[in-house]
């Protein structure tokens, strides 16, 4: 049991470090935002271009070997990153997909993430569900629904 509390702690970490990374970089993050296939991104991002970036973090080589669905994030977005923690093994993440060294209070692209542009119409529909996403949060983050 400890250690998936410790495996949640690095994860939360990650994402924070993650996602100040891209503001930092002049993206726009979101956790844990749902794909149509129904994935989960463990982090979304859109670039100022309209581009959209997918980030999967893996705290262990246990969780990366055990994650066969990944691949089924690809067709979503034009930038996939893993994010990692410091002496995570590099050597066993795919060379086709971006990398990204990442703690609580940054990160770092080691390796940029080839370009897979996705089609008009699905982009479309991507930033739509991005921006009700982000806008749901931020009404429920205002205005929480009574218990």
């Amino acid at each position: 049991m400890a250690s998936s509390y410790r495996a949640f702690g690095v994860t939360t970490d990650i994402v924070r470090g993650v996602s100040r990374m891209m503001l930092e970089l002049g993206h726009s993050p979101l956790s844990e935002f749902s794909l149509p296939n129904g994935r989960r991104l463990d982090i979304a991002a859109i670039t100022g271009a309209g581009d959209i970036i997918g980030i999967e973090i893996k705290v262990s080589v246990e969780d990366f070997r055990g994650d066969a669905k990944w691949q089924e994030y690809l067709e979503y977005c034009d930038h996939y990153y893993f994010a990692i923690p410091d002496g995570f093994p590099q050597d066993i993440m795919p060379a086709e997909q971006g990398l990204i060294i990442a703690d609580r209070f940054g990160g770092a692209i080691l390796r940029p993430s080839a370009t897979s542009a996705i089609n008009a119409a699905r982009r479309k529909a991507m930033l739509i569900r991005f921006a009700r996403t982000a806008a749901e949060r931020h009404a429920r983050l205002l205005d929480p629904p009574a218990s």
